[in-house]
């Protein structure tokens, strides 16, 4: 998984200082700077790196009266609390709610997985009960809403677009309009893909954000971008008032730093990201179960909502047959695949504390 390198260095800066019998100023330098180069090499902005490392050292006191141990413990803690602060604006994120109609729109360069991501979302907020819909409006990309429509007919979720019009402002337009009547929860905004030097594409973004006047908008970033996430995170920020990012293709074995460096460069929260094409492979974020998951510390609440989101304790026929000590080939066979659901076993297994992370990159 993309940042898995990243946290077994960090892991590893931490452990070489843990073994040290003295932890003294020249232990502490030489962990910051393992950590500094790894998330440098990582493409984290160097800004960041230098505040983070900054900010980590002016935490630590070294007190002679302190025990190795504390000491050990205090820095592993300082550590943890800046690596958290990187990834968290300190900005509640947006939320739908419930009875009425939510907009949400999506913006995001060529290539980054908008599509995908959107069906992902709808798929989502279904689960949990949400009535979600879709409106394609990329008429720019040949297949765009051919790719939408077989997305949103698989996971079984009602869609709006066109082969006909070719005006992505009208098309966001009607698409709107025509689910809020229907009483739609999540109406979902597909856009083009585009670069921030393509300003006649800018231009419309903006003019499609005023069509439909979007609820929350939606900054997808593809996790393997590089050093280019501060630039264009910015230039999206200031044109389409984004709200906050999802950040897609984090299965790799990329770098993805740059998703650190964006939302400092927006200030705006990461609220889920992608990790695989399935529809299953969109994971909620949150700072600390984040930077818990990377370090191969787990995530619980991950893994609760996950096992949440099967009802288990719905199925009432179960229970009986359990009750009464039956349990059939069928009965076996529902329960796997009530299991798969929950996604693949390494993404489970990533949720739990104590599994390396070398174990499910393998």
């Amino acid at each position: 998984m993309v940042l898995a390198d990243l946290g077994r260095r960090i892991n590893g800066a931490i452990q070489s200082m843990s073994k040290a019998n003295v932890v003294d100023d020249k232990v502490v330098d030489d962990m910051l700077k393992e950590i500094s180069n790894a998330l440098m090499e990582s493409d984290v902005n160097i800004k960041l790196v230098m505040n983070l490392r900054k900010n980590i050292k002016s935490s630590i006191t070294l007190d002679e009266n302190t025990g190795a141990g504390n000491k050990k413990r205090n820095i592993q803690k300082a550590v943890m609390d800046e690596l958290t602060r990187l990834v968290d604006p300190g900005v509640e994120p947006w939320k739908p709610k419930k009875g009425k109609s939510n907009v949400i729109m999506f913006v995001g360069l060529q290539g980054s997985g908008k599509t995908t991501t959107c069906t992902k979302l709808a798929s989502f907020y279904q689960r949990k009960g949400w009535k979600t819909c879709l409106v394609c409006t990329d008429t720019f990309r040949a297949g765009a809403f051919d790719q939408l429509k077989q997305n949103a007919t698989k996971a079984k979720i009602p869609y709006y677009g066109s082969y006909t019009e070719t005006d992505p402002v009208q098309l966001a337009h009607e698409g709107v309009s025509k689910f809020k009547k229907e009483n739609f929860e999540i109406i979902i905004v597909d856009t083009s893909g585009r670069h921030k030097q393509e300003q006649e594409l800018f231009n419309e973004m903006q003019q499609i954000s005023s069509a439909v006047n979007p609820d929350s908008t939606i900054f997808v970033m593809d996790g393997t971008i590089g050093q280019a996430a501060d630039g264009q995170a910015r230039a999206f920020k200031e044109a389409a008032n984004v709200g906050s990012i999802i950040v897609t293709k984090m299965d790799g074995h990329a770098k993805g730093g740059g998703a650190i460096s964006a939302v400092a460069a927006t200030q705006c929260p990461i609220i889920f990201i992608g990790t695989g094409e399935h529809m299953h492979d969109l994971e909620r974020f949150a700072p600390g179960p984040f930077i818990s998951k990377m370090m191969g510390m787990g995530d619980i609440s991950g893994l609760m909502e996950t096992v949440q989101d099967l009802k288990l304790d719905q199925n009432k026929d179960l229970m009986k047959k359990l009750e009464q000590g039956q349990f059939s080939i069928r009965d076996m066979y529902e329960q796997f695949t009530t299991i798969l659901k929950m996604g693949p076993l390494s993404k489970v297994m990533g949720m739990m504390p104590g599994i390396p992370p070398e174990l499910l990159a393998g």
